[in-house]
Formats: C-alpha cells, structure tokens, sequence
C-alpha cells in the first residue's frame, strides 16, 4: 500500500492519508460486523455498514480471507496502540493495565471468531500468530513494567503468561452465557496488585 520511497509531491501523501482512513473504515465495519453476525457476514451487510458498495471491498480485499486476516490485524494494531495511550491518560500505571487488559478481553471474545476460520493449518496462521504476539506481548510488558516500578504491583510478571492466562480465561466465553470472563479475568488483574 505503501512506496515507503518518500517521493514529494502535495497530492501523493495526502491521498494516502485518505487511502488509510478509507481503509481504516472499512475495516471497523467489518469487525462490527463480523462481531453481531460471524465472519461469514455476507459483504453487502459490510458494504452497508460502511457506507460503500461491495465493490470497494472487493477492490480492497479479493477474498474473504484477505478480509478476515485484515480485520484480525487491524484490531491488533488497535489494541497495541491503546497501551501507550492508556498509560499516559490513566490515572496510575495500574489503572492503565487494568483498562488495557479489558480491550484485551474484548479482542479476545468477539473475535474468537476471526480466529477460528484462522487455524494452525491455515497457510497464515503462524505469521498471523506471531504478529500478535509481536505487536501485543511488548506493550503488555511496558505496562507491567511500569505497575511494578510504582509499586502497584508485584515486579517480575511476565507479558507472555500473563496474556496466556488471560487468554485461557477467555475461552468457552462465547458459547456459555453463564461464564463471565471479564469477571474472571478481573480477579486476575486484582491479584497482580502488591500487598
């Protein structure tokens, strides 16, 4: 999408912030989208909530795995971001990591479906897996880091266990409506705090 060569010009960089922005709304329609009804949504349904015909999507996205792998993507990105922002708009580091881990949990439940048409015999899979891991486990560790250096929480935690953990609460979330893992998870989040 991107030439990355720095050419100058006053309509190029502009028209790419709009291809950006365009693309950013196609792919939030998608996830809310694929949130209510699956990730096998038909594209009209997309379209509409988007406000663009099918063909813009198509154009954007061949395929519905193209489709799919972008919205996972998208919404990891998003998550990532949150972490920095969260940190320096929260009251304390804590309150950042407890905030930060409920996106966490939301990415997590409404798109078990994105990753479940995403299985580990997919040709995608791993490097899908390992952006996830790439993108989310560095911003976890920073606000770790910086719960445990106000002394909010213990020091030593681990980014990767944690998330693990908090993953593993997660799952059954969408087929069980007794099972609350927001709830479960903030039981969790309570017990890193330092005594």
């Amino acid at each position: 999408m991107s030439d990355g060569d720095g050419s100058t010009g006053g309509a190029s960089p502009r028209k790419r912030a709009d291809a950006v922005r365009n693309e950013k709304t196609l792919l939030d329609a998608a996830a809310a989208v694929f949130v209510t009804s699956g990730v096998e949504a038909p594209v009209r349904d997309i379209a509409a909530k988007a406000g663009v015909g099918t063909g813009t999507i198509y154009r954007h996205f061949p395929t519905r795995a193209d489709l799919i792998i972008a919205v996972y993507r998208h919404q990891v990105d998003a998550c990532a971001e949150a972490g920095p922002a969260l940190l320096a708009s929260s009251p304390t580091p804590h309150a950042a990591l407890r905030r930060w881990i409920d996106l966490f949990v939301d990415f997590l439940v409404t798109k078990r479906g994105l990753a479940g048409v995403l299985q580990p015999d997919n040709a995608g899979f791993d490097t899908l897996h390992a952006y996830f891991l790439d993108r989310l486990v560095p911003v976890c560790a920073r606000l770790l880091d910086a719960a445990a250096q106000a002394g909010e929480t213990r020091p030593g935690l681990d980014a990767y266990e944690l998330m693990r953990g908090v993953g593993n609460l997660c799952i059954g979330a969408d087929t069980d409506p007794r099972y609350d893992a927001r709830r479960v998870v903030e039981l969790l989040i309570a017990g890193l705090r330092r005594q």
